[in-house]
């Protein structure tokens, strides 16, 4: 079995002065190589699920005095946006313990926390797994990120009164079509969806705020369609306890080559842009952030 000895790094600013967190759960490229010899899929494949250089896009929330956090294993291997054991048991030898979650809809699509198939339903392995390796990578990847996150937002906490959690993700271009395993064309799908779980993740100045940032940029921003946030917006977020979560998703489309996974032209840009943006919602503006 691998073992990730550093499966998450925190980049600090030089002074931690906005109360602003980023996480970047799913940008994570450190393949290990016997999870590489268990997948039935070649290299390229089971790294469509990845959010491609999403932690690079978001490389300045730093500068503007915010830490960054970001998982070093990839989505493929452990998805740390989902419950802590949210397992398809139909991927394993034997029977699950009771404490497993083993139906919910991520489920059903195959993108438990040790996901079933990457990329448009492409299954990743040829035999079943034991439970152990799950237990493994949990253990090793899911638990300390999840430790680190709630460490920043406790101490981002302390030090404002009141923290933004910014959770970073990419979306591909294409969608699943509904009942199958194609894939098709979205010609509606936005350029970045913000999801806020219907209003109940993060006050709504943020939410507007950040909507109204990103159209100045010319973006077509959607709301909470096709996705509201997942299991760290949810479960993080609350607005009560003056701790907003917001999940943002990036069209693959603006920034990379989806099949080579290369960035393009557009890179440059867009990064440029989103280090903007973040400076822009750092800015000490009570009567925007305020819940």
């Amino acid at each position: 079995m691998a073992a990730f000895t550093t499966p998450v790094k925190i980049i600090w600013p030089k002074e931690w002065h906005v109360p602003f967190v980023y996480s970047s759960p799913h940008s994570g490229r450190n393949y290990p190589a016997d999870f590489i010899a268990s997948s039935k899929l070649d290299f390229a494949k089971l790294r469509q699920s990845e959010d491609f250089l999403v932690d690079v896009l978001f490389a300045g929330a730093p500068a503007a005095g915010a830490p960054l956090l970001c998982a070093e294993f990839p989505r493929s291997y452990c998805d740390a946006n989902r419950e802590a054991f949210e397992l398809d048991p139909h991927m394993y030898k034997t029977p699950l313990p009771d404490y497993v979650m083993t139906t919910s809809p991520r489920l059903t699509s195959g993108i438990g926390t040790i996901p079933k198939v990457v990329g448009a339903g492409q299954e990743i392995y040829a035999d079943k797994l034991d439970f152990t390796e799950a237990q493994q990578r949990i253990n090793e990847c899911y638990f300390p990120y999840h430790y680190a996150l709630r460490q920043l937002l406790e101490e981002g906490l302390k030090r404002f009164g009141v923290v933004y959690l910014l959770d970073c993700h990419s979306m591909p271009s294409l969608q699943r079509l509904s009942g199958t395993g194609r894939i098709g064309k979205a010609p509606n799908r936005p350029d970045i969806v913000l999801g806020n779980r219907y209003g109940t993740s993060c006050g709504p100045q943020m939410f507007s705020s950040a909507i109204a940032r990103l159209e100045a940029f010319g973006y077509q921003v959607g709301q909470n369609s096709p996705y509201a946030g997942g299991f760290i917006t949810a479960h993080y977020g609350k607005p009560d306890k003056n701790v907003h979560a917001l999940q943002i998703e990036i069209n693959r489309s603006l920034y990379m080559d989806q099949k080579m996974l290369t960035p393009t032209t557009g890179f440059e840009k867009l990064q440029a842009n989103i280090c903007s943006f973040i400076d822009e919602m750092s800015q000490d503006d009570s009567s925007l952030l305020s819940a």
